[in-house]
């Protein structure tokens, strides 16, 4: 699907705030409501937009933990690989995972309530992984920056 300004802009303000109305967007877009919200949909059908969601602060309910870790394999089989896969994305404690180049296969980033908790992870979960050789972790003392939203504009 090829994006023009206004589906650019569009995307950029429902970043900045996912709440606004379909009446505030066309607005701000300099258009009648029924294009807008045309747009809208046609960006939501072609998963330009994935989906919506509130950005929680992970410390205000409870994750004081926030671990960046490297996971390499000994193997690299189809089947080792969709069960490591299957795995990582059940687990609720992981937010983000990659395939990656460089020393490790494998980069996540994990939250936990506590060190205790994140030890509980790496022991029962991480560490009973198919074809893991080594677990790396480091664990964040302050958080710079964190945001999911592209440069748009």
């Amino acid at each position: 699907m090829a994006l023009d300004r206004t589906d650019i802009q569009l995307l950029a303000l429902l970043q900045k705030n996912g709440r606004l109305s379909n009446a505030k967007l066309a607005e701000a877009l300099s258009l009648s409501e029924t294009p807008c919200w045309r747009r809208l949909k046609k960006l939501e059908e072609e998963k330009v937009i994935s989906s919506y969601q509130a950005n929680i602060d992970r410390r205000k309910v409870g994750f004081g933990v926030m671990a960046f870790v490297q996971i390499s394999c000994t193997s690299h089989d189809e089947e080792s690989t969709l069960l490591f896969e299957r795995i990582i994305e059940e687990s609720e404690n992981v937010q983000a995972c990659h395939n990656t180049t460089g020393e490790a296969d494998f980069m996540l980033q994990v939250v936990a309530k506590d060190l205790d908790d994140y030890s509980a992870f790496v022991e029962n979960t991480l560490r009973k992984l198919p074809g893991v050789s080594a677990i790396r972790s480091n664990i964040s003392l302050r958080e710079v920056k964190s945001s999911t939203r592209l440069p748009l504009e």
